[in-house]
């Protein structure tokens, strides 16, 4: 339903909220935008979307309304704030590490989504701190899945957003996260490896996210798109009894689910995910036990004072080894 071109919007930001952006054809067998509208979302009350037409809910890129007998080809985009869904608090609460007037660094929690998306709109760390800070100019420089934890970058305003975001662009952010495993089978202490590979180690493959598709898809037969190198941080047995391998994963790419990717492919799939190896069925979020990825540290040199900058996450992952006493 959105799009990927950079376009100003003609909305405000709403309670935390962003209007949605709504590409329209501009031929068809319709007359009109409003009936492309209705036909494109015919799992919605048709007379609820003509009222919205009609209360000029529905804008063009100048901000005027657009009319139910608006024709179609009129503009090639539209504006609206969707019906906000009634959602359950997140009982898991995002950290404010840092603030600057260009710069929000967050500690986020497992489960909570980094942007809106899906059912979860209010409960994303992006609209919780846009209401938080009162302010609408909030807007991530970076991402981590909902079950991941650890630190997050935003951008405060819109004037200094680029020279942040070319940090990640550039590969000029030294990323670091934690993961947990299961300790695998035969796992020697004296000559750690994993498949055969002795530690730490080097990990390349290519990895594709196709729109629609929850899990990327790996080629091993074209060119390494992704890499991370991967090093022993600890073995042992967490406060849950299980045997754990504990690893430091040190990311130079950024492809989605790119550690979870890597470690399953290295046989030591992170414990929590339900997506790799193997897709489980969907099942309610188990707060027993959260995907064991943290993202650990950032580091980078601040491109406007010129200073380098470190943020380190406060949040341990639970299924850790156990110090032995």
């Amino acid at each position: 339903m959105m799009t990927g071109v950079p376009m100003p919007s003609p909305l405000p930001v709403k309670n935390g909220v962003g209007p949605t952006r709504l590409r329209v054809p501009t031929s068809g067998p319709w007359a009109t935008i409003a009936e492309y509208v209705v036909a494109r979302f015919d799992h919605l009350d048709a007379d609820d979307l003509y009222r919205r037409f009609d209360a000029g809910e529905i804008v063009g890129a100048d901000g005027s309304p657009i009319g139910r007998g608006t024709a179609l080809g009129a503009h090639r985009f539209v504006w609206y704030y969707r019906d906000l869904p009634v959602e359950e608090p997140m009982p898991f609460h995002e950290e404010i590490l840092h603030v600057d007037d260009d710069l929000v660094v967050i500690d986020k929690p497992h489960f909570l989504p980094t942007t809106p998306g899906g059912r979860y709109l209010r409960e994303s760390a992006l609209v919780r701190l846009r209401t938080r800070l009162d302010n609408p100019d909030l807007t991530p420089i970076h991402r981590l899945d909902r079950a991941t934890a650890g630190l997050v970058m935003f951008s405060a305003r819109p004037a200094t957003r680029g020279a942040y975001q070319s940090l990640f662009e550039k590969r000029r952010v030294v990323k670091v996260y934690e993961a947990v495993s299961a300790r695998p089978p035969g796992w020697d202490p004296d000559a750690p490896a994993l498949t055969g590979r002795a530690l730490p180690l080097v990990y390349r493959n290519h990895i594709e996210a196709r729109r629609g598709e929850l899990r990327v898809v790996v080629d091993n037969f074209r060119e390494p798109n992704a890499e991370t190198t991967v090093e022993v941080r600890g073995t042992g047995v967490s406060a849950s009894g299980r045997a754990v391998l504990h690893t430091v994963l040190r990311p130079r790419t950024g492809r989605m689910h790119q550690l979870r990717v890597h470690l399953a492919a290295l046989g030591a799939g992170i414990l929590g995910d339900r997506w790799y190896p193997d897709l489980l069925p969907e099942a309610p979020d188990d707060h027993s036990l959260p995907l064991q990825l943290l993202a650990r540290e950032l580091e980078f040199r601040d491109p406007l004072s010129g200073t380098p900058r470190r943020f380190v996450t406060r949040r341990t992952l639970g299924e850790a080894p156990v110090p032995r006493r």
